[in-house]
């Protein structure tokens, strides 16, 4: 019982969370938004990596791991981001919440499988430009989600592999606003971009004692090139702008542009670890994405250049008796990371990156080893330098994390 009711609390705020922007972030302006990341927040304490997997917590980063559940997971997580964005002559402070997943994974003997939705992508932007009188407002919303099936398959004991297809959809819309000081009219030009398609990822896990006390984890997943199709549309107007400051359209009319497939870029992480089952893990990880490709889809921009983006993860955890019976303390899990990013992005020649340092705990509730997952993390995006942003982060993440057996007969109810 008390677990429905953790569910259903849970879902209730995660669902007012979700209608609300991901991001606040200029950065979300490029490509198709700032990637979110794709994992539990027990991961994302741990810096994100994804290396490491177990028989009570669902992975959705590596299909593979989902062959080491022994239970049914329900696993449901939202987050919350408190920014400070600046330049070098001004600061502004924003805030976001929002839903991170919803995913069930069921074991299935020497198979596992996993469903769930998730947010891939988000924009969420607002920024001015002046060229001598003129000034240009660029905005933007929206962004990509993904809903995934995920099958897995444990070839012999310590090895996994495991696929998940993933279909991808959104929309983005973004305005321009130009208008010269002194003069009320001025011309605005809407675009909307409607994005679908199926990606597909590809993982293996293997584990192995090392001795007698010490176990190596490895992994590798890997993310194919494919295209999505963008069908697009826009639409130009012109506005006065009265003395109150209210907008009143004088003209609109829409243009006729062509769909397109948008290419996205390919992807592989690789990663070990070594650590005491159900005591303590530390693991490191690499990411390399092939995001030169990308391009803007909207409006091109001369000072914009898209690299490969590539990332670092190091995170781990303790527990000091995972099943001591008369100290709660000694069953919370406690978790820790860091993590740095080439984000693929150089403006004005200076390069977009990101890191952040996590940490967290997983508190036990009920039975059958369900648990809350609390976690922070802050960090920092961009810079002040060539008249960019630099962005400072706090993010607060909480999930569940709740195990469910099916099929098991029931000798009382």
């Amino acid at each position: 019982m008390l677990k429905r009711i953790l569910v259903s609390i849970f879902i209730l705020v995660a669902s007012i969370s979700v209608a609300q922007e991901g991001t606040t972030s200029p950065y979300s302006f490029f490509g198709i938004g700032t990637l979110k990341f794709k994992g539990t927040a027990e991961n994302r304490a741990m810096g994100g990596i994804s290396v490491f997997s177990d028989s009570i917590h669902l992975n959705i980063q590596n299909p593979a791991g989902v062959a080491n559940l022994r239970l049914v997971n329900y696993a449901v997580g939202a987050s919350h981001k408190r920014i400070s964005q600046k330049t070098t002559d001004e600061q502004q402070n924003a805030q976001t919440t929002s839903l991170d997943y919803l995913a069930i994974g069921i074991p299935m003997g020497k198979f596992g499988a996993s469903f769930g939705l998730i947010p891939y992508t988000a924009v969420g932007y607002g920024i001015s430009v002046r060229e001598e009188d003129f000034v240009s407002v660029y905005e933007g919303d929206g962004g990509l989600n993904r809903a995934f099936l995920t099958l897995a398959y444990t070839i012999y004991p310590g090895l996994n592999v495991g696929a998940d297809v993933n279909y991808n959809f959104g929309n983005i819309e973004n305005t321009a606003t130009t208008r010269q000081e002194g003069v009320q009219l001025g011309t605005r030009e809407f675009n909307r971009s409607d994005l679908l398609g199926f990606s597909f990822n590809l993982g293996a896990q293997y584990k192995t004692m090392v001795t007698n006390d010490l176990e190596l984890s490895t992994s590798i997943s890997y993310t194919p090139e494919t295209d999505f199709v963008s069908e697009n549309s826009r639409t130009l107007s012109t506005f006065f702008l009265t003395n109150s400051g209210l907008v009143s359209t004088v003209d609109s009319r829409d243009v006729e542009v062509d769909d397109t497939d948008f290419t996205f870029p390919s992807q592989y992480t690789i990663g070990a670890g070594i650590g005491k089952p159900k005591n303590w893990f530390l693991g490191l990880e690499y990411t390399d994405q092939k995001t030169s490709n990308f391009t803007n889809r909207t409006f091109d921009i001369d000072n914009v250049e898209f690299t490969d983006a590539s990332k670092i993860r190091v995170g781990g955890f303790y527990i000091p008796n995972y099943n001591a019976v008369g100290s709660y303390a000694k069953r919370i899990v406690y978790r820790a990371g860091a993590r740095f990013e080439e984000t693929g992005i150089n403006i004005n020649g200076e390069d977009i990156n990101e890191f952040g340092i996590s940490f967290g705990v997983g508190l036990p509730v009920g039975r059958i080893f369900s648990n809350i997952n609390l976690g922070f993390e802050v960090g920092r995006r961009g810079t002040t330098s060539s008249g960019l942003v630099q962005e400072n982060f706090f993010n607060t993440f909480l999930s569940l994390s709740l195990n469910d057996r099916w099929f098991d007969k029931r000798y009382y109810d």
